[in-house]
């Protein structure tokens, strides 16, 4: 099952996804964070909840894209209470990326492997540990709050500051923590994690400071069984021809960890469970634009595609034209 939220005059409204052309409205007064937290209070599952919330109004899917009405299919009601993170170095790629990794991996002793290396080469040595044993801790970051999270179809801004603006074809976990703190996996969703990569690249501790700005995820929200290996498309238009185009892999059996492991290592910190708190994270990719040496323009267009995820999640791209700290007087004592 997929679902859609909706921007509507009294609030977001969850949708059923029909089609690729037709949404079903639920009866249900709220939006996918309310839906989610009355499942999770009632102890019924996600899926039972919303058979009971089913209409008869059908929506038309183009119409409501082309009235701007998508929402990211989860969110917040506060900002500051949805978390965005991620984790790095989790994806093997390609076959023939693959085996360069483990030939460059066993061709050098520890002594002269980068840190990336070695990291990467942890994971694939126990990142997918055997059920109730913890595996290997990924390279994780933080991204931002909900005030970051652009809605699908809607543009994506660039720092006026920011060396590049490359797109991250992710896959995305959805969770929302229960009452005692327990996070509940709500769905996945497709994603770009958006970075800076030149940045990235000049220091490895910059990797922070290259994370820090928008993203995107959706439109529509996976629920249940995440299949093991998907196969999906990562493309930038320019005036409505491709620019750059790309197959890109993820899933379990594309990666050094298993999402289990991934989770637990985010979860495992007591911040992170804080009751009500809704997390957004990204798994990482293998595949980047950036890589075969595209820098975007002004009106790109990223196009992130899934086959299981449905309508493709797409975003334009625009420049911001001065720095926001400049606008700001600098820090003072305090008084």
């Amino acid at each position: 099952m997929r679902l859609v939220q909706l921007r509507t005059a009294n609030g977001p409204r969850v949708a059923v996804v029909e089609s690729r052309d037709q949404l079903r409205l639920l009866t249900f007064p709220g939006g996918t964070y309310e839906l989610a937290s009355r499942a999770i209070e009632l102890g019924t599952g996600l899926v039972a909840l919303i058979e009971q919330h089913y209409s008869h109004q059908l929506v038309d899917y183009k119409q409501a894209i082309d009235r701007q009405e998508l929402l990211p299919p989860v969110t917040h009601p506060d900002r500051a209470r949805c978390t965005v993170t991620g984790t790095g170095l989790t994806h093997l790629g390609s076959a023939d990326t693959r085996d360069a990794m483990h030939a460059a991996a066993q061709a050098h002793d520890d002594a002269t492997l980068t840190d990336s290396m070695r990291m990467f080469r942890m994971g694939l040595e126990g990142g997918k540990p055997d059920e109730g044993k913890v595996g290997a801790q990924p390279e994780w970051f933080y991204k931002g709050d909900g005030s970051i999270v652009i809605a699908p179809e809607m543009p994506i801004s660039v720092p006026a500051f920011a060396e590049d603006a490359g797109e991250e074809p992710e896959l995305v976990g959805l969770y929302l923590n229960d009452a005692q703190g327990q996070p509940h996996r709500i769905g996945y969703a497709v994603g770009n994690e958006f970075s800076d990569h030149i940045t990235e690249r000049a220091n490895y501790l910059w990797l922070a400071h290259s994370k820090l700005r928008a993203c995107s995820y959706g439109p529509e929200l996976l629920i249940g069984e995440l299949p093991k290996h998907l196969e999906g498309t990562s493309r930038i238009t320019r005036e409505g021809q491709t620019l750059w185009e790309k197959p890109f892999l993820t899933g379990e059996a594309n990666m050094a960890h298993s999402l289990a492991n991934l989770e637990h290592h985010h979860f495992k910190y007591a911040q992170f469970r804080t009751p009500g708190d809704l997390h957004v994270h990204f798994f990482g990719t293998a595949t980047l634009s950036f890589a075969d040496h595209i820098k975007v323009q002004e009106g790109d267009r990223f196009e992130i595609e899934l086959g299981a995820f449905g309508r493709p999640l797409r975003n334009r791209v625009i420049f911001e034209s001065h720095t926001h700290g400049s606008e700001q007087p600098s820090p003072v004592a305090v008084l």
